[in-house]
């Protein structure tokens, strides 16, 4: 980064700190109490405030943390050293309840002097703002000093930071920069004294804590981690307000703190909350909460916040690094990443509250990032670059969802969404039933919580295609679908379950894929599953039947299974007796049996093993559950009001075990990861409007008609088997279809007599979803089709498979006769 102009003078001060490069980078509390922006999307940066301080803060994009923290230390030079972090007690205050505008009263402890701090973005500008005023007995407020210390992590790294000490227009001010992007620390008073030092060894906590009072003062520090601190002078400024203001180059973001700077703290307020009061909350919701509608309203500018102001309907998991405190610059994606699963959860909320234009936004955004085969990135950074690169079905079966619920609420616009769907049910058709991820990201597969989203998917798919008068495509996609429903639960349950003394047969949390299937595991025996993330020295492997989750719910939700389905119902039994955690605030439920994703057993921080912990958003899906059951839901709704933070954040997990006062542990309260976690307030919103509307928001008629109903009275039978030449099947009952089905098109060669008769057939083209050939069978007819495939090459022979296959025919057992 070149040097200032002349208008800019740089303050040499003490020199160079010392202490280079200082300590490895960390991040902060993971633990949000607010996470804000301005409404406006001219105002292109988000901060987080915790335990009464600011955290990160987002700049250009949502996804890029350019600060640790910042907060204000005070001593009175020869007594005491107070941080904020650790020698306050605060309270926690929305300024106006439509308005993620933030209120801090921090005492001190021994009720000397308290720090009122408001938080705010200059609405149209990439400037935090934070308003102070400092009250008390005077006789301690005259001897007082007080210091804002900032710790930059520009692009989103502690690593390689610089720091200078600068005058601008006769104001001391501090700046620092990592390649293009600037950082401008100053105050509306500007700081008497500055310095810039390395993280660890020549910061000025360093220094507040070895002499009580500011000794150092180093005018610049390259290359490091880096912490810089401006002195405020209260004896005559007892309120004042500091600005953190971000450029592409020093200029911008100096000339922007400035400008901020020069109009008054109460009118970028006024300007911040009257925009947020366009907001309106959803009618209704407010009459199912238990909280007056306080934490509806707040989780729908959680979700507002999360979206990006660049790339519009992009929305992120979280604005937060789970464990942060232990995670340094190794771990660049945090949650500030897009995961489509996440984003259609947002997305699907906002619809729910009335939101089109925003759940339009999202799919346009997700329509722009799908990939050729129309799939999408495990998870993404704002700008489509993909992070993690695992397939997972339910991701791509989302957004066809979402398409379809925008379809029937006549909320698409002008947005042909019929070639996106298209290439989205192409690739659930080449992958599925098994999946290489499953909700948990962790294994492959045939999961019931990922086989309910591509069912539904595949069905809303048939629906948009058959409107479009793609019939024989509309067909196809519906006759995969109901292929995967009739095996659903043959793939998905054990008939030998362990986990509960009283039921045998239950879903499992997933099968994994058998030899010669797609994502098989040679180093694992038939029917183990590992889970990667247990403590070292805990067994790792178990059999498939030995592990459950909730997940099986998502086949009530999105309506293939009744909420009264025997399996559902006993299956539940053994959830509820393996997974069920009571709290002082209500219950919740772990991910499933033998999770390490969480808190370690003694309260620490997760560092890839630990214990998995209860989890909010699963008592959701619970309430979901019972109010299709009929059942009382209240109660979840209650416990998801009570799981949040004091600024109403809920945390991706609950600590669920007895108190920790040391590690700071408390049963029922954020465990240290994701605060918040974006889908959880999605999944409370959901079930507000689920209760408003007296049905579940997330219901599918379209599949609850097809599937939710007597097997007597459906309006279809499933007589086919689908063979595909990367999960071939050895069999089928007579009487039934065989599909031959591959990406490309083929001509069947076969047989059913052994050769004496030989029989061919070219398959038919559905575009993006293949080709396919269908081998009928006789009733009562026995024996083995016999078949092999080729494959034409223009200006070539034939490419052929190489070898024949055997399907046989079996007699149709009486238990499964109608």
């Amino acid at each position: 980064m070149s040097d200032l102009t002349a208008s800019y003078r740089w303050l040499d001060d003490d020199g160079a700190a010392f202490g280079a490069p200082g300590m490895e980078p960390r991040w902060t509390s993971s633990e949000k109490d607010a996470v804000s922006t301005a409404y406006a999307a001219s105002s292109r940066v988000w901060f987080t405030v915790s335990h009464g301080t600011l955290n990160e803060i987002y700049y250009p994009t949502i996804d890029r943390p350019q600060t640790r923290d910042m907060e204000l230390l005070f001593s009175d030079g020869e007594t005491f050293v107070h941080e904020e972090k650790r020698s306050f007690e605060y309270d926690f205050h929305y300024i106006d309840e439509a308005a993620p505008a933030v209120r801090v009263v921090a005492s001190d402890l021994d009720g000397r002097y308290t720090v009122t701090k408001e938080f705010i973005c200059d609405p149209h500008h990439p400037v935090v703002l934070m308003n102070v005023k400092i009250e008390g007995d005077e006789d301690v407020l005259s001897r007082l000093k007080c210091y804002a210390l900032l710790a930059p992590h520009l692009n989103g790294g502690g690593a390689g930071n610089s720091a200078r000490s600068i005058d601008v227009a006769g104001q001391r001010c501090l700046l620092a920069w990592k390649g293009e992007t600037s950082l401008a620390f100053g105050v509306s008073c500007g700081f008497v004294r500055s310095s810039c030092g390395y993280a660890g060894t020549s910061d000025g906590y360093q220094n507040l804590i070895q002499d009580m009072r500011m000794s150092w003062q180093f005018g610049q520090a390259l290359d490091g981690n880096i912490a810089v601190m401006g002195e405020i002078d209260i004896a005559r400024n007892r309120e004042f307000t500091v600005a953190i203001s971000f450029g592409d180059g020093h200029h911008a973001a100096i000339a922007q703190m400035m400008q901020t700077l020069a109009s008054p703290y109460e009118l970028h307020q006024k300007r911040f909350v009257d925009q947020w009061q366009r907001v309106n909350p959803p009618a209704g919701f407010a009459a199912v909460s238990t909280d007056g509608g306080r934490l509806m309203r707040i989780s729908q500018n959680v979700l507002l916040t999360h979206e990006d102001k660049t790339y519009s309907g992009a929305f992120i998991a979280s604005a937060s690094v789970p464990w942060g405190a232990s995670k340094g610059d190794s771990d660049l994606g945090g949650y500030h990443l897009v995961w489509t699963r996440d984003m259609v959860q947002t997305a699907s909320a906002l619809l729910a509250c009335g939101r089109t234009d925003t759940a339009l936004r999202a799919l346009v955004y997700l329509a722009c990032t799908q990939k050729p085969d129309g799939s999408f990135a495990q998870n993404f950074w704002i700008d489509g670059t993909p992070y993690w690169t695992g397939i997972q079905l339910d991701e791509v079966a989302f957004p066809i969802i979402l398409a379809w619920r925008l379809w029937k609420q006549n909320g698409l616009g002008n947005f042909d969404v019929f070639p996106f769907v298209e290439r989205a049910a192409a690739f659930l058709v080449r992958y599925a039933p098994i999946t290489q991820q499953e909700r948990w990201e962790e294994a492959a597969g045939y999961s019931p919580s990922t086989l309910a989203a591509v069912i539904s998917g595949l069905i809303c798919a048939a629906d948009i295609a058959r409107a479009r008068q793609s019939t024989e495509l509309a067909d196809y996609l519906e006759t995969y679908a109901d292929w995967i429903e009739s095996h659903l639960d043959e793939w998905t349950t054990t008939t030998e379950g362990v986990l509960h003394p009283d039921v045998k047969y239950h879903y499992m949390r997933i099968r994994p894929p058998a030899k010669g299937e797609p994502f098989h595991d040679d180093s694992l025996p038939p029917g183990v599953i590992r889970i990667n993330n247990r403590e070292p020295g805990e067994k790792n492997e178990f059999e498939a039947r030995e592990v459950i989750d909730g997940g099986f719910l998502e086949l009530v939700r999105y309506g293939i299974r009744r909420a009264d389905d025997p399996l559902i119902v006993d299956s539940l039994k053994v959830v509820d007796h393996c997974l069920k955690i009571e709290t002082p605030f209500g219950v919740s439920w772990r991910r499933y049996n033998h999770d390490g994703y969480g808190q370690k057993k003694d309260g620490g921080p997760y560092d890839g093993s630990g214990q998995g912990r209860a989890w909010p958003i699963l008592t959701g899906e619970r309430g979901h559950y019972e109010l299709c059951a009929g059942k009382d839901f209240s109660k979840y709704i209650k416990a998801i009001e009570q799981f949040s933070s004091v600024g109403g954040m809920l945390p991706e997990q609950v600590w669920d075990y007895d108190d920790i006062p040391s590690r700071g542990m408390y049963r029922g309260r954020s465990a240290g990861s994701a605060q918040p976690l974006v889908w959880a307030h999605a999944e409370y919103l959901k079930l507000l409007r689920s209760a408003a509307d007296g049905r579940v928001f997330d219901r599918i008629q379209v599949v609850a008609d097809r599937y939710a109903v007597a097997k007597e009275k459906r309006s279809f039978t499933n007589h086919i088997e689908i063979f595909e030449p990367g999960r071939p099947i050895c069999s089928l009952y007579s009487g039934h279809t065989l599909r031959v089905v591959d990406r490309e098109h083929f001509r069947i060669v076969y047989t059913y007599d052994n050769w004496a008769t030989t029989l061919t057939l070219d398959s038919r083209s559905v575009g993006y979803s293949g080709s396919f050939v269908d081998i009928p069978t006789g009733a009562g007819q026995v024996g083995k089709i016999t078949f092999t495939l080729a494959w034409p090459v223009e200006g070539q022979p034939d490419r052929w498979l190489g070898r024949n296959i055997d399907v046989s025919i079996d007699p149709v057992p009486a238990s499964t006769k109608v």
